[in-house]
């Protein structure tokens, strides 16, 4: 098919348009949500089998890139702007993901949202950001992943505050698209920059300009400086990562598709795509995993004390998306998107997971209120088990492969690994499998904390929501056996490693299964028989505790130096000096001066004809008069 990129882009936005402008006329009755849950669920599953129909042909053409020019947008100064489509390897694995992935989960909220009054809205939302996403991953050129870039944020905005009338929830929205739109401008800026260093948008030759070395390395460094300043907005580092734990705020299923599995791995895909770049911006690349590891140690510690199920998995997401930019960091690009890609599987199914606990227990978030839950819902806890050892690192498990791939390019890479990164990187890992095990254990073993009534409500969720868990935890099972950093190679390398380390391979193999089992231990030493031993740890450290507990208190000093000084300064100055003293004054005087003009005129109508007719005359005979002085 010729047009098969765009068909696959456009075929989420068909579900958006039929939702929300017809469905939602009947979408409160059965026939309607039939309606809408056919669309919505059946139309990204057709984009996926159509990714897949293309795959084969990527195969079939020697995996020479697939091009698809949709539109020309702009012919500027003899240079034209196309909506164009490009599908290579790295392209192919997005979408992939994206369709794959977005279609479990879009089915999976059949049965979640079933009940919810604005069942219509949701899948037009879903579908609105399936589209934009897809807009990102294929958009040949910088500026159509821009409008997909744009768009994903305006989308998540939209599902995040999703329950409105909430105003916390409401709240959670605003925070997410403003701080995005800090990330964003920097991606302007450094788009800018490259079309005026560079001379074209494309990105396959924005890679090819820099891949021939005839560009100045500082153009690299402050372009790539720039663009990864709306990849932190974007994929939630430090500073920028405040949004995302704010997000939980919006249905469970859109924290699985937006914040686990897609749109906060947009920053990851960037830096990977435009790799060209930083491979000749080493200042560049330093400061990727210099955020990345320290976005990942900072996070872990944080989740290690959180008592609310998506706040865990939330920050839990900012750390995994650290270790994914040490990887970047270091040149190994390919590693990265591994990374991504089971992610985006084991933590959809936590998500996902957690979603089936919240709806067994009526909505409860609290894992202190929670407990004994392997036996009442089985199914959920053997997927949500599956991908807790998985994230944590434990073989054969998918998370194991691409979390020791990274710890050991990020010790022995020779463009830029070190003993420090690798240690940062290690510690985040250790944190992660305890942290991931004391939530299943918590949530799922020892004794029932739960109060009688929520209790006897418990229930296993129907199967459009245990289907796609079971789904989700085999891949996050053999997820790691596909050796996709292989499969990227060819058009993302991985970097050489420093030949004295080759020896310390198996060794550094050996300490992260050692890590991910020693973080097993301590959760079930800390939180077995009780959790008496963890209050005790709690009670010897208890300002650690609450500096943990309350996230290092950035909300608030967000909240003190920034967000209230801004409030303050567009009251006083652009509400009341500009707004009521300027633009109102100026208003103002001018309605003033136009009554004052209005009640002067008025006095010269006496209602006298005599007058009338004299004053035209002199009119004319002044017309005449300054006519002929001019001639």
């Amino acid at each position: 098919m010729k047009h098969a990129l765009t068909l696959i882009v456009l075929l989420p936005l068909v579900g958006f348009l039929l939702n929300g402008f017809l469905a939602t006329r009947f979408g409160g009755n059965r026939v309607g949500k039939g309606f809408v849950t056919a669309l919505a669920c059946g139309l990204p599953i057709a984009a996926f089998l159509l990714t897949v129909a293309c795959l084969v042909r990527l195969q079939e053409a020697g995996y020479q890139p697939l091009v698809d020019t949709a539109y020309t947008w702009a012919l500027i100064g003899g240079r034209s702007f196309e909506i164009a489509f490009y599908f290579d390897r790295l392209t192919a694995v997005m979408t992939l993901i994206v369709t794959g992935v977005g279609s479990l989960i879009h089915v999976y909220s059949a049965g979640y949202m079933k009940e919810d009054e604005s069942y219509a809205r949701y899948f037009a939302y879903l579908n609105l950001f399936l589209f934009f996403m897809l807009l990102l991953v294929l958009g040949r050129s910088l500026l159509v992943l821009f409008v997909g870039w744009e768009g994903v944020g305006l989308a998540s905005y939209l599902l995040i505050g999703f329950w409105f009338e909430d105003p916390e929830k409401a709240a959670a929205g605003k925070k997410a698209f403003i701080v995005n739109r800090i990330g964003d401008a920097g991606f302007l800026l450094g788009m800018f920059l490259l079309y005026q260093t560079v001379g074209t948008l494309d990105m396959d030759r924005i890679n090819a300009a820099f891949n021939g070395a005839t560009l100045p390395a500082v153009s690299a460094s402050l372009v790539g400086i720039l663009l990864f300043i709306g990849a932190t907005g974007k994929s939630a580092q430090i500073p920028l990562y405040v949004w995302l734990p704010d997000a939980m705020a919006g249905p469970t299923p859109v924290s699985a598709l937006i914040h686990a599995a897609t749109m906060v791995t947009a920053g990851v895909y960037l830096v990977a795509r435009l790799s060209g770049i930083y491979l000749h911006a080493p200042e560049a690349s330093a400061l990727v995993a210099g955020i990345g590891a320290a976005t990942a140690f900072f996070a872990a510690t944080i989740a290690l004390v959180q008592t609310d199920i998506k706040k865990v998995l939330a920050y839990s997401t900012v750390s995994q998306l650290g270790l994914m930019f040490v990887a970047l960091g270091v040149g190994a690009y390919g590693v990265a998107i591994f990374h991504v890609t089971t992610h985006a599987f084991f933590k959809a199914c936590l998500f996902l997971g957690a979603g089936s606990v919240i709806h067994a227990l009526s909505g409860e978030q609290d894992i202190l209120k929670m407990g004994g839950l392997a036996r009442k819902i089985p199914v959920t806890f053997v997927t949500f088990a599956i991908a807790t050892a998985a994230i944590a690192g434990i073989p054969p498990l998918a998370g194991f492969f691409s979390k020791d791939e990274i710890l050991w390019f990020s010790f022995a890479s020779a463009r830029g690994g070190s003993t420090f990164l690798w240690l940062v990187a290690s510690a985040a890992s250790l944190m992660t499998s305890f942290y991931m095990f004391r939530l299943l254990w918590l949530t799922f073993f020892g004794a029932s904390r739960m109060s009688h009534e929520v209790e006897h409500h418990v229930h296993e969720s129907p199967l459009s929501m245990t289907g796609v868990l079971a789904v989700l935890a085999l891949l996050s099972a053999v997820g790691g056996f596909i050796a996709l950093p292989h499969f990227l190679e060819p058009m993302l390398p991985l970097p050489a490693v420093v030949p004295a380390l080759h020896h310390h391979e198996r060794t550094l193999i050996g300490i992260a299964i050692a890590l991910a089992f020693t973080g097993l231990a301590a959760a079930v030493f800390l939180y077995g028989g009780g959790a008496r031993r963890a209050a005790a740890l709690r009670g010897r450290f208890p300002l650690a505790h609450g500096l943990l507990l309350g996230k290092y208190f950035v909300d608030e000093a967000y909240d003190f130096l920034v967000s209230r000084p801004l409030l303050w300064l567009s009251d006083r100055v652009f509400l009341r000096l500009g707004d009521r003293v300027l633009l109102d004054g100026t208003l103002n005087g001018l309605a003033a001066w136009a009554q004052r003009t209005a009640g002067s005129l008025s006095r010269i109508q006496t209602g006298n004809l005599q007058l009338y007719a004299f004053l035209a005359l002199a009119g004319v005979v002044a017309a005449l008069v300054w006519t002929w002085a001019h001639v």
